[in-house]
C-alpha cells in the first residue's frame, strides 16, 4: 500500500534541498580555501621560528656551534597552545642543538628556500619546515629543522568556518520556514476547492465558481468542470435512455398481457391460435428490442484499457453477408456484396462491427422493397468505406437528420423496428472514428447508408464493449 505524501512537504523539501546541497559543497570548498590561508600565515611565523635559530649559528675555530641560553631557548618554545621542537644539525658535526627526534624535510643544498611538511611527533600532527643556513664562512652545511604542533590552525580553522556557515545555516532556517508558510498560503485554494466539492451533494453539478486566483488552481478547476459537464450530459443521456427504453417496452409488453388475457378467454386451441400468434409476434418485438438496448448501452464510448485491434473488414463483411442470406432470401431479396479482391484493414473491434452491418442490413430488409437488390460494398479507396443500399421509399431531406437518433421513426414507416438500428450504426460508427452519412440512390428511389473509416482509427474504450442481434 503507496503512503501518502503531502504536496505541502514535497515541495518544501524540494526546494529546501539545493540549497543544503549548496551549503554542503560551499561549506567544503571553504574548509580547503581556510586551511590554505590558515597554513600560510602559521607558516609564515614558523619560519619566523627557524630564521631565529639561523642567528645562533657560531662558527668559532674553523667549527660550527649554537649560542643558546637556557632562557633564550625557554623563550622560543613558549606557546600557550601548541609544542615547539626544534633541531639544528650540521652535515659533519651532527647535532648541534635540539631535539634529536624533529623529522627532517629533504632540503636542496644549492637552495636557500624553506620545505614545508606534514608530520607525526610522539603521535601528535607537526608541521614541520626545514631550511639551511647561509653558507657565509661556514666550514660546511648547516640545517635547522622546526615543528610545530597544529592546535592553533584547527581552532583558527574552526572559529573562521563556524564564522561563515552559522549565519548560512540560519538563512537556510528562515528560508525554510518562509517556504513552508508560502507553500501553505500557495496551496490555501486546493484547500477551498477540496471544501466546496465535499460539501456538494451527490447530485449537485454544477460548474465551480471561478474564484481561484492561481493558474495552475483554474486548470485544474477547469478540468473538474470538463469532468462535472460530462458526467451531466452522461447522466441526462442514461436517464432519457431509461425513459426512452421504459416507454419503448410498455408497448409490446401491453400487448402480451392483453393477448395473453384474450388467449384465457378462449375455450378452443384454435380459437386461441391468434392471440398465440400476437403473443409471439409481441414477444419477439420485445426480445429484438431489448438485445438492441443492450447492444447500444455496450456500445457507449467510455475509457478503458483495451486497445482497438487490427482486423480484415473485408472478411468480416463477407462472413456477415453470407451469415444474412438465408433471411434475405426468406424475405425475396438478393442479397450481394461489392468483393474489392483484396484485404482492408483498419483499427477496430469485431463484434461491434459485425453489430453495425447486422443493423444496416436489418433496416434494409425491413423497409426495403422485395424481390429488390440489397448491396453491400466496400472501398479500400481513397478512404475505406462500408455502404449498404437498398431499392424502395426515400426518406425525406427534413427527416435525415433525425433518422439516428434512438427511437426515432418517421411517420408512417412500414417496418416493425424499434428506432434503435441507425442509432447503434452511429454510435459504433463514432466509436470508431468513423462518419455515417444517409444518401438516395442514384437511380430510382432508395437509401444508400455510407460509413467512412480512417486509415487507422486508435481509440481505446470498455472491455466488455460487445454485442449481438
Amino acid at each position: 500500500m503507496n503512503s501518502t505524501q503531502s504536496l505541502k512537504s514535497a515541495i518544501v523539501v524540494r526546494l529546501i534541498m539545493p540549497a543544503l546541497m549548496f551549503i554542503i559543497l560551499e561549506t567544503i570548498i571553504s574548509y580547503f580555501v581556510t586551511l590554505h590561508y590558515v597554513d600560510e600565515a602559521y607558516d609564515r611565523w614558523l619560519l619566523d621560528s627557524a630564521r631565529s635559530l639561523v642567528q645562533e649559528v657560531k662558527v668559532a675555530d674553523n667549527k660550527v656551534y649554537t649560542d643558546l641560553s637556557a632562557s633564550a631557548l625557554e623563550i622560543f618554545k613558549w606557546d600557550a597552545q601548541d609544542q615547539t621542537y626544534f633541531k639544528v644539525i650540521a652535515e659533519k658535526s651532527g647535532l648541534l642543538a635540539g631535539d634529536i627526534f624533529v623529522p627532517e624535510s629533504f632540503v636542496a643544498s644549492d637552495l636557500m628556500l624553506p620545505v614545508f611538511s606534514n608530520n607525526i611527533i610522539r603521535g601528535q600532527p607537526v608541521r614541520v619546515v626545514s631550511m639551511q643556513v647561509p653558507k657565509m664562512n661556514m666550514p660546511e652545511a648547516v640545517y635547522i629543522h622546526v615543528a610545530e604542533t597544529l592546535n592553533k590552525r584547527h581552532d583558527m580553522m574552526i572559529d573562521i568556518l563556524l564564522a561563515d556557515l552559522v549565519p548560512q545555516l540560519l538563512l537556510i532556517l528562515m528560508i525554510g520556514l518562509y517556504l513552508f508558510k508560502g507553500v501553505h498560503w500557495g496551496l490555501a485554494p486546493l484547500h477551498k476547492l477540496a471544501d466546496e466539492i465535499a460539501q456538494r451533494s451527490p447530485h449537485d453539478l454544477s460548474p465551480i465558481a471561478e474564484t481561484y486566483i492561481f493558474t495552475e488552481v483554474r486548470t485544474l478547476m477547469d478540468t473538474i468542470n470538463q469532468l462535472l459537464e460530462s458526467l451531466s450530459l452522461a447522466i441526462a443521456s442514461q436517464q432519457r435512455f431509461i425513459s426512452n427504453a421504459a416507454h419503448q417496452l410498455r408497448t409490446p409488453l401491453a400487448g402480451l398481457k392483453l393477448q395473453a388475457e384474450r388467449a384465457q378467454r378462449e375455450t378452443t386451441v384454435e380459437a386461441m391460435q391468434p392471440a398465440l400468434r400476437q403473443i409471439q409476434t409481441s414477444a419477439d418485438r420485445a426480445s429484438h428490442m431489448v438485445t438492441q438496448l443492450l447492444v447500444l448501452a455496450r456500445s457507449e464510448p467510455v475509457a478503458g484499457n483495451r486497445t482497438l485491434e487490427s482486423i480484415d473488414l473485408r472478411a468480416l463483411v463477407r462472413e456477415v453477408c453470407i451469415e444474412w442470406v438465408p433471411k434475405a432470401l426468406k424475405k425475396q431479396f438478393d442479397l450481394s456484396f461489392d468483393d474489392p479482391k483484396q484485404p482492408v484493414w483498419i483499427q477496430g473491434d469485431a463484434i461491434l462491427l459485425a453489430e453495425l452491418l447486422n443493423n444496416l442490413i436489418d433496416n434494409a430488409l425491413a423497409y426495403g422493397d422485395s424481390r429488390e437488390e440489397i448491396n453491400v460494398k466496400l472501398f479500400a479507396e481513397p478512404r475505406v468505406c462500408l455502404s449498404v443500399e437498398n431499392a424502395g421509399q426515400s426518406i425525406p431531406s427534413e427527416e435525415q437528420a433525425r433518422i439516428f437518433e434512438r427511437f426515432y421513426r418517421i411517420q408512417g414507416s412500414t417496418g416493425e423496428g424499434c428506432g434503435l438500428g441507425l442509432a447503434i450504426v452511429k454510435e459504433i460508427a463514432e466509436l470508431h472514428q468513423a462518419q455515417v452519412s444517409l444518401n438516395s440512390r442514384t437511380a430510382g428511389d432508395g437509401v444508400v447508408v455510407a460509413v467512412m473509416f480512417n486509415a487507422f482509427p486508435r481509440l481505446k474504450f470498455s472491455s466488455d464493449s460487445s454485442g449481438g442481434q
